[in-house]
């Protein structure tokens, strides 16, 4: 007697498609982190130990001319003078009540010009924190 062979059908899995998909992943990934708030103003930020890392919603920038920069949100930094600079931060919180401000001032700015920024914030009740960059090891 001669045995009959049934026809059968095997399931294959191709890795193809999940390669695919972990490279688009891959990519997606790569691409996000690369979304940062863009910072045309050349600021040299002092450097601390500090390692959290937040995205402020609106930016306060002096540079190393003592000129100051402000930006909300993703809008660019636009220069205002120091005496309207209350009324603009003011302006800022009072279009969105839970924003917070960083400020990032030149390492050669003197202390003075960064109290006076944290002044205002404090006498208009404005969050505020200071910038810096990670401390090179």
């Amino acid at each position: 007697m001669a045995l009959k062979r049934k026809n059968r059908i095997e399931a294959s899995f191709s890795m193809a498609s999940m390669t695919d998909v972990i490279f688009l992943l891959l990519i997606f990934f790569m691409v996000t982190s690369t979304f940062v708030f863009p910072n045309a103003i050349k600021v040299n930020l002092p450097q601390s130990k500090q390692r959290e890392v937040v995205k402020p919603l609106a930016r306060v920038t002096i540079d190393a001319s003592l000129n100051y920069y402000v930006s909300v949100g993703k809008s660019p930094a636009v220069k205002v003078p120091y005496e309207e600079l209350s009324g603009y931060l003011v302006g800022a919180r009072d279009q969105d009540p839970d924003t917070y401000f960083a400020l990032y001032a030149d390492e050669s700015v003197p202390y003075r010009e960064i109290i006076k920024i944290l002044n205002i914030a404090g006498e208009n009740q404005l969050p505020m924190v200071l910038a810096t960059q990670p401390l090179k090891e």
